[in-house]
């Protein structure tokens, strides 16, 4: 039967108060519309219908709740009750395929990235997940970059556009949300992405680079770099937000304002898709409940109320009226690439899930006799190689473990390594310094090192060892060997030995991967790739010194599949 509605004297109400009704409601953050319990021949109980809308839209949706609730609808002989429920689209995204206990019926999430993340998630279930239908958007917003009137001004706004670059720029504050918590933070990682990605889909080093320095200071939400203009707009970063939310700010703040601006490269509409979610064992009657709430919130006085909440119309169009002094923004044309995909969501955030992870690592560098031989950029290997370690340590923050071995045949009998700094959190402190300072002392002292033969497999075995001894399953752990040739220790653990005792060792529950970094064109990069291999690490070669920086942080960026990558 399809939705009709009635008037209101056919409902008897529930006597409950509605102040202590919506302060139950407010205590289990639900924001329920209209509530009526009923009776008698044309309504004989209530037909909920859940909806999960992103904040940002939420009084908006409100506002057509209580239109659509105002006609008295009902459905096969039930009052339709809409339940609104402010949540965030990850949240919502990560719990839909599962979820059996009062689901939503509709969502509106702020971006189809995390529709399209939920369904690619529902598709792997089961046929116990729900099915989404992503239907058309409701409104739209792009992403831009934002922050105070002096932030802005540092990176030449207004006078320049702003530009993507600026985010990767080392010498420029920013601040990112957390992809994994917020859409802004996703949108802008799959931009940065698309600037630094491979065509492949694999990370550049820039890109990773970029990531580890950002995600040091990566935040919960938005609204926390918000705030930080509000409170300190000297010292506040740039930090990517939607349009809309720069003009809701700005209507809410009285004092340090922040501007917005899209970059010049182009960027991502969030679109507010609506997504119908049906199970196999819903009520009778949702589907036209939902059908009939649908209709109202396309309609002209919704998209009105959306134009006036700051969004701009699904085409992409914003009321001429708003100016930078006002609202922040400007009402001009947005150069606009694609949303990604499922499959690139699924990738951006893998990609951040490797790079989030703290990891524990062993670095063991070659210091033998052939090391101080110069490489293509006029350095020695050692110097190259010690550069290359300082550059991807400073990009790490404080809670990473790491340790410096050095070594030779001729190093500290009967073995052939020295600690030059025990592994330990960067940020600790260390013979009155942090252990930060303390590696970079550490590694100063590598090319006067420099002498005696390569110890490489004993060395190997015994590096895997003490970060196995250690292990800590709250990192990744791993030991990260630099050399430039091949075991020319004759009293050492010969390959094949040493290759079956890692084997006959390693622990699936205590994984220490062995990352392999071959410098220069005469190491024995065979023997390389089956000592790393045995561990589930890998090899890699690099052959200019511009290289090394590159392998350590592709070695950085797979450090989440190890060892199956």
């Amino acid at each position: 039967m399809s939705a009709r509605h009635t008037s209101p004297g056919l409902f008897r109400r529930v006597a409950l108060p509605v102040a202590a009704l919506l302060g139950v409601v407010a205590a289990a953050g639900v924001t329920v519309v209209a509530l009526r319990v009923t009776s008698g021949a044309d309504c004989s109980g209530a037909l909920p219908l859940k909806v999960a809308v992103t904040p940002a839209a939420l009084d908006v949706v409100n506002a057509a709740a209580q239109e659509y609730q105002r006609s008295q609808p009902v459905v096969n002989g039930r009052c339709v009750q809409v339940q609104v429920e402010s949540r965030n689209a990850a949240d919502v995204a990560n719990e839909l395929p599962t979820a059996q206990i009062n689901p939503h019926s509709l969502w509106i999430p702020d971006s189809s990235m995390w529709a399209a993340e939920a369904q690619r998630q529902a598709a792997e279930t089961g046929p116990e997940a729900p099915k989404l239908d992503i239907k058309p958007s409701l409104a739209s917003s792009p992403l831009v970059m934002a922050g105070s009137e002096q932030a802005m001004s540092k990176i030449g706004f207004p006078v320049s556009p702003v530009s993507w670059s600026r985010v990767v720029d080392p010498k420029v504050q920013v601040s990112m949300s957390d992809p994994t918590m917020t859409s802004e933070g996703l949108a802008a990682l799959f931009v940065i992405r698309t600037l630094l990605g491979n065509a492949d889909g694999t990370p550049k080093p820039e890109l990773v680079g970029t990531l580890l320095r950002v995600g040091r200071s990566a935040v919960p939400s938005v609204r926390d770099s918000f705030g930080k203009v509000t409170t300190d707009a000297d010292k506040a970063p740039l930090f990517a937000a939607t349009e809309q939310s720069v003009v809701a700010n700005n209507r809410s703040v009285k004092d340090n304002a922040v501007l917005g601006a899209p970059p010049k490269e182009g960027t991502l509409s969030f679109d507010y898709p609506l997504v119908r979610v049906s199970r196999p064992n819903e009520q009778e009657g949702i589907g036209e409940a939902a059908a009939e709430f649908e209709k109202v919130l396309r309609s002209a006085d919704t998209s009105k109320r959306f134009g006036e909440a700051g969004f701009r119309t699904v085409q992409g169009a914003a009321p001429a009226k708003w100016t930078t002094d006002v609202e922040g923004v400007q009402a001009g044309d947005v150069k606009l690439i694609e949303t990604p995909g499922a499959d690139q969501v699924s990738e951006l955030l893998r990609t951040w899930g490797a790079i989030s992870l703290d990891m524990r690592m062993l670095t063991v560098i070659d210091v033998s006799g052939s090391m101080i031989e110069k490489s293509g950029n006029g350095k020695t290997r050692v110097a190259s190689a010690t550069e290359a370690s300082m550059t991807a340590l400073s990009m790490l923050p404080d809670t990473t473990a790491i340790g410096l071995w050095a070594f030779s045949t001729d190093k500290k009998p009967p073995n052939d390594w020295i600690e030059l700094v025990p592994i330990g959190p960067l940020g600790e402190p260390l013979a009155g310094v942090t252990r930060r300072k303390r590696l970079e002392a550490g590694a100063s002292q590598l090319p006067g090192l420099v002498g005696g033969g390569t110890a490489l497999n004993d060395t190997t075995l015994a590096a895997y060892r003490h970060v196995l001894s250690g292990y800590d399953a709250s990192k990744v752990n791993s030991v990260v060997l630099m050399t430039d040739g091949r075991n020319d220790d004759i009293s050492s653990i010969d390959t094949a030995a040493l290759i079956e005792t890692l084997k006959r060792e390693s622990d699936p529950a205590k994984p220490v991967p062995i990352i392999m970094v071959g410098l220069g064109d005469e190491v024995d990069m065979d023997a390389l790739r089956s000592i790393s291999a045995a561990t589930g690490g890998k090899a890699y070669q690099a052959k200019n010194p511009e290289d090394i920086r590159g392998v350590l942080l592709d070695a950085v960026s797979q450090r989440r599949c190890r060892p199956n990558c």
